[in-house]
């Protein structure tokens, strides 16, 4: 009889391949031992995806816990939620308008990820597991491509939007594509090292950005727009409030296909509702007051053609230069908003990473600095490649990032409080990593694919406009995440309901 320990058992579930063997001299065992080595020697985090059983986590003090909403204030406080706050002036609507959607819908998409959150700590399973109990083994590996996805767009966009800002630094001597290069590099580094690394960085990077947003409102505030009204009137204005709110909406509720990746090392017994209130907030407040930040400048605007025509002339980091004063602390905060990419960038690419683990069992074996490497690559690929177009890229990416958010989080919510009566003692979680204990996934996968003509029929994107979307306006409305929410819950309450006759898991 051969005793298995409790390490033995997660090295099993973490990569149960049966033709795998330690002592096998090949490159993936080579490669596993020398993370093993940085970890032992360095710190850099090792078996990231493991379940972290609740007698192997410590207590965490209040000033670690407040990790829940200060990670999330570094994460969303930066340059890509500043440049999001034009894009109600360039869809002509009024400041105070502008200001109210993006408070209410930064509000409402973060409470996605807060709700997701709180699986965290409960299962210790990271986000992509998480969801193998609602969508089962083989679905779930659509989410885990989705998921590295969107992580890998979000920190395309910070390198766009830090790289503009370190362009303008040099007065132009540098290039967009020496800034956007400059910034993934710091930020893989840190990424590389792992979630203590994270941690601590992300836990005080918050304040510097918050300084330079109140800067931006004590120096262009007076410039404000706050008395022209929308240009846009009954069916159009409508249509433009709709495709704001998908938008702004879709860039808080993008985080929930990762939020329980940072809550796996709190105490099992640590208060849900505490985790979702830190982290719905911790996300909601920062984004709105760089968002909110953008609308009052780019109202500022109207106020201020040499500005307006900086910034359709040079982008978005020349015109901070150009509306701060002195120009030698306009270069500081530039210099400091750099930073706020890399922010975004170390989250956005540890979650990528340990997602591509979580995509199948041979996936699993390749070490999380390997694949931080790979997201590495398709991220410099992708911001270079993006550049020129940063608020078509932000328009489309954001709305879509909201779309599969809410079907996942519908399918979540619904599995929980269902048909698990909202109680993780009916999660079987010594199962996470074994395909014959989980959930087929046929209810979630169905109800996941009804979504998806949910966005289809009601998306509105420059690059097309769905059946129901256009119809509301001349320029259409974005409906596409009502929709989605509708058609998901609908379908997959029946189909769950039937994989569970059928199967019984």
């Amino acid at each position: 009889m051969t005793l298995i320990t409790r390490k033995d058992d997660e090295e099993q579930q973490s990569i149960p391949d049966d033709n795998y063997n330690d002592k096998d001299n090949d490159i993936l065992s080579r490669l596993r031992g020398f993370e093993a080595s940085l970890d032992a020697r360095f710190g850099v985090e090792s078996e990231a995806i493991n379940r972290k059983l609740p007698e192997d986590r410590r207590p965490v003090k209040w000033h670690e816990e407040l990790s829940m909403a200060l990670l999330w204030a570094s994460a969303t406080m930066n340059t890509s939620c500043f440049a999001t706050g034009f894009l109600g002036w360039e869809l002509g609507l009024s400041l105070r308008l502008t200001i109210v959607i993006s408070i209410l819908g930064s509000v409402l998409g973060a409470a996605l990820p807060g709700f997701a959150a709180t699986f965290g700590a409960a299962t210790g399973l990271r986000q992509i597991s998480v969801s193998r109990y609602s969508f089962g083994w083989w679905p779930n590996k659509l989410i885990a491509v989705l998921n590295v996805i969107v992580q890998i767009g979000w920190a395309a966009v910070a390198c766009i939007t830090g790289g503009l800002a370190l362009a303008a630094v040099a007065d132009g001597h540098l290039s967009l594509i020496v800034g956007i290069v400059i910034l993934a590099i710091v930020a893989v580094l840190i990424s590389i090292v792992g979630l203590k690394a994270i941690l601590v960085y992300e836990r005080y990077a918050w304040i510097v950005f918050f300084t330079i947003f109140l800067i931006f409102f004590g120096e262009v505030g007076r410039y404000a727009d706050n008395t022209t009204p929308s240009s846009l009137k009954g069916a159009d204005l409508a249509g433009a409030v709709l495709s704001l709110i998908a938008i702004v909406y879709g860039s808080s509720a993008s985080w929930v296909s990762i939020a329980s990746d940072y809550y796996v090392h709190y105490p099992a017994d640590v208060s849900r509702v505490k985790v979702f209130l830190m982290t719905t907030f911790g996300i909601a407040i920062p984004t709105s007051v760089g968002m909110v930040a953008g609308c009052v400048v780019a109202s500022a605007l109207n106020n201020r053609p040499d500005w307006a025509d900086t910034y359709e002339g040079d982008g978005i980091g020349f015109l901070i230069q150009t509306m701060l004063y002195p120009r030698g602390f306009a270069k500081l905060v530039l210099t400091l908003l750099v930073l706020s990419g890399i922010n975004v960038n170390v989250v956005s690419i540890y979650s990528a990473a340990i997602a591509c683990q979580q995509t199948a069992h041979a996936f699993a074996r390749v070490p999380r600095f390997v694949w931080t490497l790979m997201c590495f690559a398709l991220i410099l690929g992708l911001a270079l490649g993006g550049r020129e177009q940063l608020n078509t890229y932000l328009q489309n990416f954001l709305s879509l990032l909201g779309y599969w958010s809410t079907s996942y989080f519908a399918i979540m919510l619904i599995e929980h409080y269902v048909f698990r009566r909202g109680n993780f003692e009916n999660y079987d979680l010594d199962a996470w990593n074994d395909p014959a204990r989980l959930p087929i996934g046929l209810g979630a996968l169905a109800a996941f694919l009804v979504g998806v003509a949910g966005w289809i029929l009601g998306m509105v994107e420059t690059w097309y406009a769905g059946p129901i979307g256009r119809l509301i306006g001349s320029g259409g409305g974005d409906v596409a995440n009502e929709l989605t929410f509708v058609l998901t819950v609908a379908t997959f309450l029946p189909a769950r309901y039937f994989e569970l006759k059928m199967f019984g898991r």
